[in-house]
């Protein structure tokens, strides 16, 4: 598929579409906003990128952009194809350094997931870079599939019905956090990373590891669309229409104060 073909042109609009929503509909970016985009290497985050780009310079606000990405020292990184495709854009950028690929594999034993320490020291040295360089938002390229999978891992595997919200405070207090793709579908950035032929970096670190709970939750909700086209559009609808009274969290409804209630308001009908 080629950027000026018909195609390419129907799938930038879509995926564009879907991220000016989300930003309207959530508030992501205001005028003035120093916008930090988290670069990865890998298609979300390229993706991103390129629709906040293309959104720059068509939004009716001002508000800059900085890709930042971290150089973990794994073993054979690229450490040259992001600064020289940023530089072939234009785009301002930084690249931090930090080992951090050495101390996940010290931590983790062989085999098993490196995903989760090694994401929380990712954001640690990348939430600290925000706040000392003073950007007011860090975009990340997280997508609806990413949501759906975190809801069912937590569902499965965590005792907790949550997800991947569209904009967030970070457990710190510090920044606030961005997804501006949380309306656009994996296999649509996936046609657009191809179309774009982004410089993608794999992760060698967890990658590749089999197994992994995640990739489970995908092919499953995978299968429930090949069943049923309408069960993700069903499943996105309901991350926005949340019910807290039919279920059973007593932090969010007062399922004590009812019988109060029905006193007050059968009192009320008599009157």
């Amino acid at each position: 598929m080629s950027p000026d073909s018909v195609a390419g042109r129907r799938l930038e609009k879509k995926l564009l579409r879907a991220t000016g929503r989300a930003i309207s509909e959530f508030g992501m970016i205001a005028d003035g906003d120093r916008v930090m985009v988290c670069l990865s290497g890998g298609k979300d985050s390229y993706t991103l990128l390129d629709m906040l780009l293309m959104l720059q310079s068509r939004a009716p606000i001002r508000f800059s952009l900085t890709a930042v990405n971290l150089d973990q020292k794994q073993p054979g990184f690229p450490g040259h194809v992001l600064p020289d495709y940023l530089a072939s854009r234009g785009v301002d950028y930084h690249i931090l350094e930090q080992d951090t690929y050495s101390v996940v594999r010290e931590k983790i034993p062989a085999g098993k997931t490196m995903c989760s320490l090694c994401s929380r020291l990712r954001r640690g040295v990348l939430y600290s870079f925000a706040v000392e360089q003073g950007y007011s938002k860090i975009a990340l390229g997280h997508h609806l599939d990413d949501a759906l999978e975190t809801l069912f891992l937590n569902l499965f595997h965590g005792g907790h019905i949550k997800s991947m919200p569209p904009k967030l405070l970070s457990d710190d207090g510090r920044n606030l956090l961005i997804r501006p793709l949380y309306h656009c579908r994996e296999r649509d950035i996936e046609k657009y990373a191809e179309m774009r032929a982004f410089p993608i970096i794999p992760c060698n670190l967890c990658g590749s590891q089999d197994g992994l709970r995640r990739a489970r939750v995908k092919a499953m909700l995978g299968e429930w669309e090949r069943e049923d086209p309408s069960r993700i559009a069903s499943l996105a609808t309901a991350l926005s229409h949340v019910e807290p009274s039919q279920l059973a969290d007593s932090r969010w409804h007062d399922f004590k104060g009812l019988d109060n209630l029905l006193v007050r308001e059968r009192t009320r009908r008599r009157a």
